[in-house]
């Protein structure tokens, strides 16, 4: 019961979204659990589609990438799997030509749309245009107000927690804090924002009343 609030304030918040990601050409949707949400992504996936991802923790925590690997896909391009840093990029270049693309959202407008920040371009790349069909997961913590906020989440919140990842050294790393910076090893190289689906239902949209993510 003590979750009952937060929950059914999730639910609306989701599908009032969704309503609005569907006026911008979008196919989207909301679902209360991650279980769900797996459940969700695999029906818009056929076992012979070439599947490719890119950074999508949302994804991960959804159990997605992990049944995409388990062997019932036998097209999958998985770049973590790359022996060299010349394959690694070949594997990205090639997702463009895949059937199916999957990513997350930085954050979200309430209005229905999205905002990524890249360090390499690849995947809000392939999300722009490239793959016949993209999938984007997102807990429904990334909804904002507006386009600017999302933005602000994106730097503030999603881009330093990111930055934990990697061996790198900017000041998000040192501080957990956006500097706008032009560091070298910066990972905020490319910033999209993403107001229509063209061709319409090329992106889905699955918004989830769990914490996925970043």
């Amino acid at each position: 019961m003590e979750n009952q609030p937060m929950e059914e304030r999730n639910r609306k918040l989701g599908e009032k979204t969704a309503e609005n990601f569907e006026k911008r050409g979008f196919i989207a949707c909301y679902v209360p659990t991650k279980e769900k949400a797996l459940e969700k992504a695999l029906s818009y996936i056929k076992k012979e589609d070439t599947i490719a991802w890119g950074g999508c923790r949302s994804a991960e925590d959804t159990g997605l990438i992990a049944e995409l690997r388990s062997g019932r896909y036998p097209n999958i391009l998985d770049r973590d799997t790359a022996k060299t840093a010349e394959e690694r990029q070949d594997m990205m270049r090639k997702a463009f030509f895949a059937d199916v693309y999957i990513g997350g959202a930085n954050g979200i407008a309430e209005d229905g749309q999205i905002v990524n920040i890249d360090g390499n371009g690849n995947r809000v790349a392939a999300m722009s245009f490239g793959p016949k069909s993209v999938i984007v997961i997102a807990s429904v913590d990334k909804i904002m107000m507006n386009v600017m906020d999302a933005m602000a989440r994106a730097r503030m919140t999603a881009a330093p927690a990111n930055a934990q990842r990697f061996d790198i050294k900017t000041p998000c790393k040192m501080n957990g804090v956006c500097a706008d910076c032009l560091s070298p090893d910066n990972i905020c190289c490319v910033f999209q924002r993403i107001r229509y689906s063209r061709p319409a239902g090329r992106i889905k949209v699955i918004l989830v009343g769990e914490k996925l993510g970043f």
